[in-house]
């Protein structure tokens, strides 16, 4: 990947990052599914008012409409769906850990399900460093419950395995505007999920939330969906699903130097190491200290 491709991926990992500390806000006041409904629902509401006004070419083949109905499923419903419920019994910490198995995934099936995406030596160490890296970062006190709360951990595992499967089947719209596949998909994941929020958990029967619920889902859907996707959608079309799903080993670290910037946060020498082994992990799987080495390597 380029400089402009890193940049934009850091900003997809600040923008996702933020979607951890939203949930944990907005799961005080307002129950999960409510929660990914009202999310969805704001955001297409957003996405379709911005494809109006630039004028955006939409398709209209029920072909198209299936596949985005399809992507809304694996991308937004859900796993958005599986990391609410499951944060409800496990830690945001925790769930990072495991939401950082995505690029696992990825290179797992982009291997055997694309042309373009095979596995490779640098590909496999890069992602097991960016891992490993994402543990030491966070901490291993993040880990102590492991195997406690089994049905959240594996909960936030499965929306793992939904978004690399995600990410693989949204290249087939590299060749649309980033504005229309996210209007496309976040519009048919809103139609679903409605529904699905209304009768299992009758958010009408509720107390009105208080604003820290409102702003956080709020956030959620402007920020952390309208504004991310429009990102992943234009990252994926350029560097690939395996490239744009290391996004995952970058959310802890954003969340982390949030903390340290904005809440004077000390940074401790495991989450510097974390930071280390992610970037190592992040170079390994971009392939280029690989070609590097063999061209100064001796004859």
């Amino acid at each position: 990947m380029n400089a402009r491709q890193w940049s934009l991926l850091a900003l997809l990992a600040l923008l996702w990052g933020g979607a951890f500390f939203f949930v944990e806000v907005a799961l005080q006041a307002l129950p999960p599914l409510t929660i990914v409904a009202a999310r969805l629902l704001l955001a297409a509401l957003a996405l379709q008012a911005i494809t109006r006004l630039l004028r955006l070419a939409v398709p209209h083949a029920p072909r198209t409409w299936a596949a985005f109905l399809l992507l809304g499923l694996l991308n937004n419903a859900l796993p958005f769906s599986l990391i609410s419920w499951g944060q409800q019994a496990i830690s945001g910490s925790l769930a990072s850990i495991l939401n950082a198995t995505t690029p696992l995934f990825t290179v797992v099936l982009a291997h055997w399900l694309t042309a373009d995406e095979r596995l490779a030596a640098h590909k496999a160490a890069g992602v097991l460093l960016g891992l490993g890296g994402v543990i030491v970062l966070v901490g291993p006190g993040a880990l102590a419950g492991l195997g406690e709360s089994l049905a959240g951990q594996l909960a936030v595992l499965a929306a793992a395995a939904s978004y690399a499967c995600a990410g693989l089947f949204a290249r087939r719209f590299r060749a649309l505007h980033p504005l229309v596949t996210a209007s496309g998909m976040v519009s048919c994941s809103a139609l679903v999920m409605l529904p699905v929020a209304l009768f299992a958990e009758h958010p009408w029967q509720l107390a009105p939330p208080p604003l820290t619920a409102v702003a956080a889902v709020t956030g959620l859907a402007l920020l952390c969906t309208v504004l991310a996707y429009l990102i992943f959608f234009r990252l994926l079309a350029v560097a690939g699903a395996t490239n744009a799903l290391l996004v995952t080993f970058l959310i802890p670290v954003s969340a982390i130097l949030l903390g340290a910037l904005l809440l004077g946060e000390r940074l401790s020498a495991g989450q510097l190491a974390g930071m280390g082994l992610i970037g190592l992990g992040l170079a390994a799987v971009d392939g280029r200290a690989w070609p590097w080495r063999r061209r100064h390597a001796p004859a």
